[in-house]
């Protein structure tokens, strides 16, 4: 008989062991291997049979085992060391303590899934992941996080393989009674509940849940609440479960009731309330419109005055190579419910609509998109690697229309991985040991070339051991559940091998990241994982998302090559690819691979990972790769993503892929000296590390975030906000008078003066006639942009110059001039525009406004000697 209900009633631990419940309800021990030890100490066979989950140890660890517990002096000493550990690490400062005043009291960073544990299953991802090494670093670093996000009471699924290699999933219930998780509570003990308004005059309620991620809150909203009905309480039923309406409400939930959210803790608590509002990703956007109602409600303002009060402490991230990744409403469901009896009349519905509106060329006009109101949201936009930030500055140029791409106000901060969460704890001691400076300060990478390469390869041989074993034990869970006898499992004992080059692939699995490109050439795969004298394993991890077919058609054809009698111990496909497996992966293999097509990875961060543990990168040079890829720290597989047809791209990419394989990776890991270490590969492992190391790090990460995005947001959040957000009315208002007069604006000529053939280290003297419309000087910058030009005579990579305090002319008109340095010989241009300008704009392109000449004048281009 099945329960009609599952709830879990949680243990009463003994007055000398109420300290493991503090420990346990604080995730630092996510990363903290010293308390993870203290957990196994509890009972180890126990330890190993929840998987790591302290909660379910607790939750299922006898009472004797307890009471024995409570007079082991030794067990208790290293309790109260653990307890008074972690009190120390919440309250000592940290980096951002350190800092010049400037820095925003705190920040709340807004994502629709996070990767803290497993233990904690709300993730589905590399944006997860990522969100939760932003939690965890912004605790080790000081930095005054609120994280807000949806607690959804099944999670992502659970992966298993059918018979026949297709993917299935279950999405096992869960009790957040079971997590660890607290329900936030008011100041009577009371559940704090959060609303949003819904059509037809209902509400949707929420409660909410903290976790603590180090020093950080984590508020994750829950809609299964006795004051909803049905359907209301399943909007936070699964991560991106459901589509249309449910998608919209979970996304109106997480912006909306976020900003709630943070108001009650934060008045609750005592925390600070957030200068800065970081968006991760679309998903969240409706926080800005939320913050925009409080400032109309609240403040006075009107909604322009908002929207740049608004905008001006707000950051985005985009996370999305491709219009596709990004979510997109019909019009008329925005409408729906935000319009109607629903409309705020603070946030007037069209309003609403024309912040999400695709109003440029090639947009679709039927859609609400939310990357394009996020951006309309935020003063400060950003990608999440170089080559991103370039592919979004195209994606979206389309907002700031008249802008060159490199103008586009688009930036990028490549993402970084936390290293206590993704490191080995060998090599975390190998580097305490040998190279404490980089441990404790991130600092002295370059000593690590001086470790010795013995030490090196005996921790590289446990790590891929570990992995081996653990590879085997899921190998045969997995044919087990596909219903293979005990029989039919026999082989796996012999599966995999701690001495053969290992490569790890690992990823979700939309099709651009190409997980079967390996299996272009089957016989060719199948001659280098059965080399006889340089043998290759390949140890493979993904999900497909439930709805995608065409991904589930991949898995399934990497598991059937992988169920053939010939490879099936050198290569295997591990079902239900999580925190725990990938940080398996990453610190087990000798390779990581990573095949996408160029350039729609992002960044993707497991490679990052798998460097900080002595593995190479073999890679197409895509996302982060294609910045730090320096010829000596792994391999560069050659891309094709010029050629038209797909087909012929992956054929060429595959046997560049093979290649290397073969001549190259294969021939180094095996190359060993009369001691038996592979040299060569020895110091590309070490390079890799002293170069990559101090990149890669998650620290550089939101170090760069700190300084470059929320500091600045902070500042000028101030200066909108000061004296009753005086800057913001004011900023409004020019604004609209800019907008109103700037079709009046216009460049009526351009002269210049100078030689007729220039030389280099003369200046050309330009000047230009212009009409304002009517705005003031002040109001505006007449600018000439020049540089080497192409064959297009496109100016390439142009400098900028403002030209002088204008004289009037005889017809109303204002004459500006300036001295155009010539500072490089060949083919050169030059340009004129008039652009808006404020102390208060972010960039010049910021309100995507530029008055160009109506036709080349002058000098256009000419040949510099």
């Amino acid at each position: 008989m099945k329960a009609i209900r599952r709830f879990t009633v949680r243990t009463v631990l003994p007055e000398p062991l109420r300290a493991l419940e503090e420990l346990i309800l604080n995730l630092r021990w996510s990363w903290h291997h010293e308390t993870l030890d203290l957990f196994r100490e509890v009972d180890p066979a126990l330890w190993e049979e929840v998987r790591h989950d302290p909660v379910k140890l607790l939750g299922e660890v006898g009472p004797e085992r307890l009471e024995l517990l409570t007079h082991d002096r030794r067990f208790l000493r290293r309790l109260h060391d653990a307890a008074d550990d972690l009190r120390e690490y919440l309250t000592e400062p940290r980096w951002y303590q350190a800092l010049a005043d400037g820095q925003p009291r705190a920040v709340a960073y807004f994502s629709p899934e996070y990767g803290i544990t497993a233990a904690l299953p709300q993730y589905s991802g590399g944006l997860g992941i990522l969100a939760g090494d932003h939690l965890k670093t912004a605790s080790d670093m000081g930095v005054p996080i609120i994280g807000v996000g949806l607690l959804y009471r099944h999670g992502y699924f659970s992966q298993s393989l059918s018979p026949d290699g297709w993917q299935l999933e279950r999405y096992p219930p869960i009790d957040p009674n079971g997590l660890p998780l607290i329900l936030l509570r008011d100041e009577n003990g009371d559940p704090v509940r959060i609303s949003i308004g819904l059509p037809q005059g209902r509400d949707l309620h929420a409660q909410v849940w903290l976790a603590r991620v180090g020093r950080v809150p984590q508020l994750l909203l829950d809609s299964d609440v006795e004051d909803n009905d049905q359907a209301a309480r399943d909007i936070t039923d699964r991560l991106y479960g459901g589509g249309g309406d449910h998608r919209l409400l979970q996304e109106m939930l997480l912006g909306i009731g976020g900003v709630r959210a943070i108001r009650a803790y934060c008045r609750i608590s005592g925390h600070p309330e957030p200068e800065v509002f970081h968006t991760n990703e679309g998903h969240a956007g409706f926080l800005g419109l939320e913050r925009i109602r409080e400032l109309v409600s609240d403040e006075g303002l009107d909604f322009e005055e908002a929207l740049e009060a608004t905008r001006a402490g707000t950051v985005f991230t985009t996370h999305t190579p491709v219009p596709a990744g990004i979510d997109r409403f019909p019009r008329e469901l925005v409408r729906k419910y935000f319009g109607g009896t629903n409309e705020d009349h603070d946030v007037p519905v069209e309003r609403i609509l024309e912040l999400g509106a695709e109003d440029y060329p090639d947009g679709d006009p039927t859609v609400f998109n939310m990357a394009v109101m996020g951006m309309r949201l935020a003063q400060r936009v950003n990608g999440v690697s170089k080559l991103h930030g370039e592919v979004s500055r195209d994606m979206f140029g389309g907002l700031w229309g008249g802008f060159d791409k490199a103008e586009v106000p688009i930036g990028s901060i490549t993402n970084g991985v936390h290293a206590g969460t993704w490191v080995g704890r060998e090599i975390l001691e190998l580097a305490a040991r040998e190279v404490p400076s980089v441990v404790e300060a991130a600092q002295g990478w370059e000593k690590v070339r001086d470790v010795s390469e013995r030490e090196i390869w005996q921790v590289r041989r446990v790590l891929r051991e570990r992995l081996v074993r653990s590879a085997r034990t899921r190998l045969r869970e997995s044919w087990r559940t596909r219903g293979a006898s005990e029989a039919e499992t026999a082989w796996i004992d012999e599966a995999l091998d701690p001495d053969v080059l290992t490569i790890g692939f690992a990823r979700r699995v939309p099709s651009y990241k190409r997980l079967t490109l390996m299996m272009r050439d089957p016989e060719r795969l199948r001659a280098i994982l059965l080399d006889p004298d340089r043998p290759v394993q390949i140890v493979i991890a993904g999900k497909a998302h439930p709805a995608d077919e065409g991904g589930k058609r991949l898995i399934q054809d990497i598991v059937r090559f992988a169920d053939a009698e010939d490879v099936r111990h050198r290569v295997v496909f591990l079902p239900d690819y999580d925190i725990a497996l990938g940080r398996l992966l990453v610190q087990g293999c000798d390779v990581w691979l990573n095949n996408p097509l160029r350039p729609l990875e992002a960044c993707g961060t497991s490679g990052m990972k798998a460097a900080l543990n002595g593995a190479l990168n073999l890679s197409v040079r895509d996302g982060w790769w294609d910045e730090w890829y320096d010829g000596q720290n792994g391999w560069a597989v050659p891309s094709a993503d010029g050629l038209a047809g797909p087909d012929r791209r992956d054929a060429l990419e595959a046997a560049a892929l093979y290649e290397l394989l073969e001549d190259h990776v294969s021939v180094i890991f095996y190359d060993r000296d009369a001691s038996g270490l592979p040299r060569r590969w020895l110091e590309m492992v070490k390079h890799t590390i002293a170069t990559l190391g101090p990149k890669v790090l998650a620290t550089r990460m939101l170090r760069d975030y700190v300084m470059e995005y929320y500091t600045p947001a902070a500042v000028s959040a101030r200066a909108m906000g000061a004296d009753g957000y005086a800057g913001a009315r004011a900023l409004a208002a020019w604004k609209q008078r800019i907008r109103k007069a700037w079709q009046g604006v216009a460049v009526e000529h351009v002269e210049t003066q100078g030689e007729e053939s220039p030389h280099v280290g003369t200046r050309l003297t330009v000047r230009v006639v212009v009409d304002l419309g009517g705005l003031e000087p002040s109001d505006v910058a007449v600018e000439v942009a020049y540089g080497r030009v192409d064959e297009t005579d496109a100016i390439v990579e142009p400098s900028y110059l403002e030209l002088t305090v204008p004289e009037p002319t005889d017809d109303g008109r204002l004459r500006y001039a300036g001295e155009v340095p010539l500072v490089r010989s060949g083919a050169f241009g030059y340009s004129v525009r008039v652009v808006p300008r404020h102390a208060m704009l972010s960039s010049r392109a910021e309100m995507g406004l530029v008055a160009l000449p109506p036709a080349p004048h002058g000098m256009t281009n000419g040949d510099l000697r």
